[in-house]
């Protein structure tokens, strides 16, 4: 069994669902009459339970204070109507708080979710990445990157599109989430499972947990993008953050291999960006 530590900002999912039959007299938007309330983990938090699903141990090293995202969605129709963010200032990451985890546990990989809301700055996550020899994935909306060869990147397109182009690692060390169009990783792309989606919230989380799972095991990146694939593709076709249950877990290798994409020559930043540049969300 392998020992993870998880980093970076963790908020609670609420969802707020309900019936819209009228508008408000005061103003013409839809009244939710509300019949029910979830709330779930998310962002890092969302990663972790998503670890703990494939059986890792897991640390999670994330801010005190509370952030809440929450939803208000139409349960006839599915439609999210609008979403509330609570989002207070951030404390940062503390030394002591990483050296506490370290002492307590000895892990294979470090995964850093950072949504960049302050409690991981750019010099913590270079430190974090530089001062950890063994794998370390990085979830970052930062615009900045930089090649270590024990860390992999892993953003999605928007983010890709907002980053430093001066600063990329090796595309070896670089994975391009595309959403319904699959991941672009050392100039290969991978097609995903055509589904029917439901909800993207929390699918980067999902993909992230099975790629840090599956390469601790196999050491292997494609075979861990093809099945990050496939476990986001489960993800998206349920409602809100979703959590892998065994029975999902199973499916992953009882369904044999994902389809992979065209193999693609080119590692430098520009025929990384073409290639991006030309798949469609």
């Amino acid at each position: 069994m392998h020992n993870v530590i998880v980093i970076g900002d963790k908020c609670t999912d609420k969802y707020v669902y309900g019936e819209t039959t009228r508008l408000s007299p005061e103003q013409p938007v839809p009244v939710l009459d509300q019949n029910r309330i979830e709330e779930r983990p998310g962002m890092a938090a969302n990663v972790e339970v998503n670890l703990k699903a494939f059986g890792i141990n897991t640390i999670l090293l994330s801010q005190r204070e509370q952030i809440t995202k929450t939803r208000f969605i139409d349960t006839k129709s599915g439609y999210q109507l609008m979403r509330l963010d609570e989002t207070p200032e951030v404390g940062r990451i503390a030394n002591a708080e990483l050296k506490m985890a370290l002492m307590h546990m000895n892990p294979d990989a470090i995964v850093i979710s950072d949504y960049d809301k302050g409690y991981i700055s750019e010099d913590d996550l270079w430190h974090l990445c530089h001062n950890f020899n063994r794998p370390v994935f990085v979830d970052t909306k930062k615009r900045r990157l930089f090649q270590k060869d024990n860390v992999f990147w892993k953003i999605n397109k928007k983010e890709y599109n907002d980053l430093d182009k001066d600063h990329l690692p090796h595309d070896t060390h670089l994975i391009v989430t595309l959403g319904s169009a699959g991941a672009i990783w050392a100039g290969s792309k991978f097609l995903p499972q055509v589904v029917k989606v439901f909800d993207v919230c929390g699918a980067g989380d999902t993909f992230m947990a099975a790629l840090v799972y599956e390469f601790l095991k196999t050491q292997n990146m494609q075979k861990s993008i093809d099945l990050a694939n496939r476990a986001a593709a489960i993800s998206v076709t349920h409602p809100g953050a979703y959590y892998l249950t065994q029975k999902d877990i199973e499916s992953l290798y009882g369904g044999g291999d994902g389809q992979n994409g065209t193999q693609h020559s080119g590692s430098n930043a520009h025929e990384i960006t073409s290639l991006v540049e030309r798949t469609y969300m």
